[in-house]
């Protein structure tokens, strides 16, 4: 069973670049300023409601008018490639060679997060993330390879992928997932 996506760092990161301090978030959340602070360094996470609560806060989506080039820029992409909310995994638009790979399935999981097919590797790579600086700084690149997750609903084939944070409207932040090169 692959675990929860802690959302912790992704706040720290959405407060960081909106200029937001952590009491106001606490105040927001009605929590202790505290409690937000063990969220973000990773020493608790929050229980399933105020996760709930920080994941709607900060999630991404590209209903805004200045995200949906973005949005058409990916749908519309030769490549096979996926724009994810990088706090919670949610897709937000995928291109028309991914959906190929999905066996046209993506327009059914528009929103709700692909977190349950991560492979081992990706899970690695996540949980590398924090020490690795993504959530300090608003532009990051990330290449790995992956094994296969033997998924038939939304398959992920041993293969070199890229992550690309994106910036999106309301200071959310986009995860562009490029496979680079599929590996037999």
């Amino acid at each position: 069973m692959v675990r929860e996506l802690p959302v912790g760092p992704a706040l720290r990161r959405f407060r960081r670049l909106n200029g937001i301090k952590q009491g106001h978030i606490a105040e927001l959340l009605a929590v202790s300023q505290g409690s937000v602070s063990r969220w973000e360094s990773g020493a608790h996470e929050p229980d399933a409601l105020h996760g709930e609560k920080i994941a709607a806060l900060i999630a991404a989506n590209t209903a805004d008018d200045s995200d949906r080039a973005l949005k058409r820029l990916v749908e519309t992409s030769t490549q096979a490639v996926h724009l994810i909310c990088d706090a919670t995994h949610r897709l937000l638009a995928a291109s028309k060679a991914r959906t190929a790979q999905w066996g046209g399935a993506a327009q059914s999981y528009i929103g709700t997060s692909l977190w349950r097919f991560a492979t081992p590797e990706i899970i690695l790579a996540e949980e590398g993330l924090g020490d690795a600086g993504w959530f300090d700084r608003p532009f990051q690149s990330l290449h790995f390879d992956t094994g296969g997750n033997g998924s038939n609903e939304i398959p992920v084939t041993p293969s070199r992928i890229c992550w690309e944070t994106i910036p999106l409207s309301g200071g959310r932040t986009g995860r562009l997932t490029t496979t680079l090169g599929d590996h037999a």
